[in-house]
């Protein structure tokens, strides 16, 4: 009888525990890039729970695009500054 209550447990502390381990999977990508203070941080975090809904389909883009940072093109920069200029003259 004891031995029945202890598998119960087993089993439900098991079933507890990979659900944890799943939402701080979903959660964790999302996290990271509003750590790093990430542009895209909101598409990350979807990314993310997309991922360990498709158990793990977009889950490694969703940690790559955490940890990357957007590329920021010289030109563009210098004529979105020279068009603001423009306007406010």
């Amino acid at each position: 009888m004891f031995l029945d209550y202890f598998a119960l447990f087993v089993l439900i502390l098991l079933a507890t525990s990979v659900l944890a381990i799943w939402l701080v999977l979903g959660m964790l990508p999302g996290r990271i890039a509003r750590d790093r203070q990430h542009p895209q941080a909101a598409a990350i975090s979807v990314c993310g729970w997309w991922g360990v809904i498709t158990m793990g389909l977009l889950l490694p883009l969703a940690y790559i695009w955490a940890y990357t940072s957007p590329r920021c093109d010289d030109q563009g920069s210098d004529e979105a500054a020279t068009a603001e200029e423009g306007e406010a003259t």
